[in-house]
């Protein structure tokens, strides 16, 4: 990413010929990403990782902490040959992780157990707490901004029922980008933003609430210390130096959650800030004071942000770009053929094809994610209704824009639940990732939205968002807020036709009635739901 020297600090020009390291360890892989004090991208490895089904138990997602930590190594010495850098000057490194996702340890810091973000083998634990604690839940979702449907309460409690052994010996528990971290340096610590995530965390305090684990009747002393993100914790050790071949007098630094570094790395740093991140699944994130009580509904999810004193609302729209995936792969292969002749991406056939079908996609109604229900998470079976057997009202292009459409509406529908509670008003929303690369889902987005849409030049945020918390540790940035201001430039804008915008606003609500029917026909057994949160 090049940015205009106008726009550098001072202070950054000092440490021009000092380099700073981005560990990213994502849902399917895992990268150590090398950045100069400029914002820009000098050397990238990645490696994809497997998170590993565990025999007999329903649901789970076990990390395999050994295996991995194999691969972590790989892509921070990869990166350091790629870069062509004396390790010397990497002077500082960051982690960034999966949220959700926990590692429990030993007395002596070895790692004893581990499961990946969306391991969901707690639902008995989920529904014996919820049964045997009354309201419990809604009292710590005040508070934590959390429901259990991923929170670390039941899966702990699962091991402590099903591998006492193992229960026995946990010591201490930490994120998977604090297991990086902690493989580096030797200390185990954690960040607001993502610890936030376990739900045993205090939004406004921004610590640990142990009293919650002592209220279930589980162990209560084996939180760490939570470090502000940007706070060096030590160095890198001899032992993982000799592995990793980092220098030992390279400083390890606090990082934090996926989406919140990834925010700080779009610019997403003041109050009243709105992004909507656009990859597998989508987020709706909302910066707010971090005071700010969560909603008595359950409706949202409310996360620590990466800068002190703020919170992010957030709404999660399910599967969007994954759906986009299978429907490319089971109807496209066609297009997947025009676009290996013409060396261009497949989506891009597709978008031009879906701008020739009129707005509302020919009255085509995509049932897949529902908007964000946190309290009670489930969605329908996956669908299109009101299909016609025309094949030039119904094809791919319209199926394919209507998608698109689909997936902006849901997105507009949590905004307007953040909006709810929050009364936050805000006319400009940031659009990355993956669906952000075309020019009619920006436009789409603007159009249901109603806000002008602005798209960072910027490729890999979370990345850089880690890189930004290294140069805070390493005294290049005097925060994450200057830094964000520092490198994060801008590449293109959308602004919404308010004609659109009346005629998508009549969608929405069509679109929501026909959902509630269709989430009926799982209540009754019909039809199978897409995909529901543990202990429902």
């Amino acid at each position: 990413m090049g940015i205009r020297a106008s726009k550098v600090e001072k202070k950054v020009k000092e440490f021009n010929m000092n380099y700073l390291m981005a560990i990213d360890a994502g849902t399917g892989s895992i990268r150590a990403v090398i950045f100069d004090a400029y914002g820009n991208q000098i050397s990238v490895s990645q490696k994809e990782w497997k998170h590993l089904s565990e025999e007999n138990v329903p649901n789970s997602m076990s990390f395999d902490f050994k295996t991995n930590w194999q691969l972590v190594i790989d892509c921070i010495k990869e990166s350091i040959i790629k870069s062509s850098l004396n390790p010397k000057q990497i002077v500082a490194l960051s982690a960034t992780s999966m949220r959700e996702g926990i590692v429990l340890y030993d007395e002596n810091k070895d790692e004893l157990w581990g499961v990946a973000n969306v391991d969901s083998r707690a639902s008995r634990e989920v529904k014996f707490i919820k049964e045997n604690f009354s309201g419990i839940e809604e009292e710590f979702y005040e508070k934590s901004g959390q429901t259990f449907a991923l929170g670390a309460l039941p899966r702990i409690m699962w091991l402590k029922n099903n591998r006492p052994k193992i229960y026995e010996k946990v010591a201490s528990v930490s994120m998977i980008g604090d297991w990086v971290l902690a493989k580096l340096s030797g200390v185990i610590a954690t960040d607001p933003s993502n610890a936030g995530t376990t739900g045993i965390y205090s939004l406004e305090n921004r610590d640990w609430l142990s009293c919650m684990a002592t209220k279930v009747g589980i162990k209560d002393d084996i939180f760490p210390k939570s470090n502000e993100v940007g706070t060096v914790i030590g160095t890198v050790t001899k032992e993982a130096s000799s592995l990793t071949n980092l220098d030992i007098n390279t400083k390890v630094v606090t990082g934090g959650g996926d989406v919140q570094l990834g925010s700080a790395g779009l610019g997403v740093v003041e109050r009243g800030q709105v992004a909507i991140l656009g990859g597998s699944f989508w987020q709706q994130i909302v910066n707010i004071d971090s005071k700010t009580k969560p909603p008595k509904n359950m409706g949202i999810r409310v996360n620590p942000h990466v800068i002190t004193g703020q919170s992010q609302a957030e709404g999660i729209t399910f599967f969007s770009g994954l759906i986009m995936r299978w429907f490319r792969d089971a109807f496209c292969d066609l297009e997947k053929l025009e676009a290996k002749e013409k060396n261009i991406d497949v989506y891009s056939i597709l978008e031009e094809k879906a701008k020739q079908i009129p707005l509302g996609s020919n009255g085509i109604v995509p049932i897949f994610s529902d908007s964000m229900k946190y309290g009670k998470w489930y969605h329908a079976s996956p669908s299109f209704l009101n299909l016609s057997i025309d094949p030039e009202v119904c094809n791919k292009a319209s199926m394919f824009r209507s998608l698109q459409e689909n997936a902006c509406i849901v997105s507009n529908i949590n905004l307007e639940k953040i909006k709810e509670f929050t009364n936050i008003d805000f006319k400009e929303i940031v659009f990355a990732g993956g669906a952000s690369k075309g020019s009619l889902w920006p436009q789409i987005l603007a159009d249901v939205t109603g806000c002008k849409i602005k798209i960072p030049k910027v490729t890999e945020a979370t990345a850089l968002g880690a890189a930004m918390s290294a140069g805070v540790g390493a005294g290049i940035f005097e925060s994450l807020s200057s830094a964000a201001n520092t490198l994060v430039v801008w590449d293109k804008e959308y602004f919404p036709n308010t004609k659109n915008t009346l005629e998508y606003k009549k969608i929405q609500d069509k679109w929501q009635e026909i959902y509630e029917t269709q989430l009926k026909l799982v209540d009754d057994g019909l039809t199978t739901t897409m995909w529901q949160a543990p202990g429902l």
